[in-house]
C-alpha cells in the first residue's frame, strides 16, 4: 500500500480515494430515497382521514431541541475530523463521543415525539398523512440510529489502532454520512415541521 504523505490521511491511498468516491455514490442513492419519501409526504400531507393534522401535532419545543442537538452534533463531528487531521487522538475520540451522545439525544427526543403522536391518536394506519410522516421521520431516525452503532465501531478501532489510513478514512466517511443526515433534517425541519405549523 502506497501512502501519499502530501494528502490528508483519509485520502492518502488509492483505496481510500475510491472508498470516498464510492460513498458519494451511496449518498446519491440516499438522496433518491429521501426525495421519494419527501415526494410521498408532500402528496399525502393533506389526507388526514379525520385524524390529527400536522398543525395539531407538531410542537415547537421538541422540534427546536431536536434541531439544536443534531446540528450541534454536525459541528462536533467536523471538529473531530479536524482533530484527526492534527493528529490529536484523544480530542478526536472525545469529540466523536460527544457527537454520538448528541445523536442519542436526538433519537430519544424522536422516540418521545412518536409516543406523543400515538397518544394523540396517530399511528401508521390512521391516515395517508400519518403513514407518510412516520415513514419519513422513521427512516431518518433509523439512519441516525444506525450511525450511532457505526460510530461506536469506529471509535473502538481508533482506540485499538490509532490513526491509520483505514481508520482515518472510516472516520471521514462517517462524518460525510452524519453531515448528510443533518442536511436531510434541515429539509424535514423546513418543509415538514415549519410548513405544517403554518
Amino acid at each position: 500500500m502506497n501512502i501519499d504523505h502530501s494528502k490528508p490521511l483519509e485520502y492518502s491511498t488509492e483505496t481510500n480515494d475510491m472508498n470516498i468516491v464510492g460513498f458519494w455514490v451511496f449518498i446519491g442513492a440516499e438522496i433518491a430515497l429521501f426525495a421519494t419519501l419527501f415526494g410521498a409526504y408532500f402528496i399525502l400531507e393533506g389526507r388526514t382521514g379525520g385524524g390529527p393534522s400536522a398543525g395539531h401535532l407538531f410542537v415547537i419545543s421538541t422540534l427546536m431541541i431536536q434541531t439544536f442537538v443534531l446540528l450541534t452534533s454536525s459541528f462536533t463531528i467536523g471538529l473531530a475530523v479536524n482533530a484527526m487531521r492534527l493528529g490529536r487522538k484523544g480530542a478526536t475520540i472525545g469529540l466523536f463521543l460527544i457527537t454520538l451522545i448528541l445523536g442519542l439525544g436526538f433519537v430519544g427526543v424522536e422516540i418521545y415525539e412518536f409516543y406523543e403522536y400515538v397518544h394523540e391518536g396517530l399511528n401508521l394506519q390512521t391516515s395517508a398523512f400519518s403513514a407518510a410522516l412516520f415513514t419519513l421521520l422513521g427512516t431518518h431516525g433509523a439512519h441516525v440510529s444506525f450511525g450511532l452503532f457505526w460510530g461506536v465501531a469506529i471509535i473502538i478501532q481508533l482506540v485499538k489502532r490509532g490513526f491509520t489510513p483505514a481508520t482515518a478514512n472510516k472516520t471521514f466517511i462517517f462524518s460525510l454520512y452524519w453531515h448528510f443526515l443533518d442536511v436531510v433534517w434541515i429539509f424535514i425541519f423546513s418543509f415538514v415541521y415549519l410548513k405544517g405549523m403554518m
